[in-house]
């Protein structure tokens, strides 16, 4: 994507590109007849996790954007698809995110927790949607411990 020197624009445009992506892989779903569930972001039962997850060290580090592979946050899971690809409710907190990483703003961590090698992210989605559009490889992170 050609950047305008405009944040806010570049914002738009960039939200505007997910958005039509989003509702393009829905109606390849659709043709295909394939399970909505398929496209949907895995919604995590805290209780369950707490019994299975594999010990790590809680912390700060950064952990790969392709290993967040869920939530724990039922309501967030409406809210972006499987590729964190944001719904349009989710535009003007997306766009703000997006104008403050452009000016340099730092964001504070996200807060995920451990599934096997995987994470489940307990907050950040929108940080998490706005790193991956602007193909960031890494997010820093805040492992917790349930």
């Amino acid at each position: 994507m050609v950047m305008t020197g405009s944040a806010q624009i570049d914002a738009e445009r960039a939200f505007a590109r997910l958005r039509r992506s989003r509702r393009r892989a829905a109606l390849a779903r659709r043709l295909r007849r394939a399970s909505a569930r398929r496209e949907q972001l895995p919604v995590y039962d805290a209780h369950a996790l707490q019994a299975a997850r594999a010990p790590r060290r809680p912390g700060i580090r950064e952990i790969p954007l392709e290993a967040i592979c869920g939530t724990l946050e039922p309501s967030r899971a409406r809210l972006f698809d499987r590729s964190f690809r944001p719904a349009a409710i989710a535009r003007r907190r997306w766009e703000g995110l997006w104008v403050a990483e452009q000016r340099g703003a730092a964001l504070p961590p996200i807060s995920v927790v451990a599934v096997g090698e995987l994470y489940a992210i307990r907050d950040g989605h929108h940080r998490v949607s706005v790193a991956r559009a602007r193909g960031a490889v890494t997010i820093d992170a805040s492992v917790d411990a349930l």
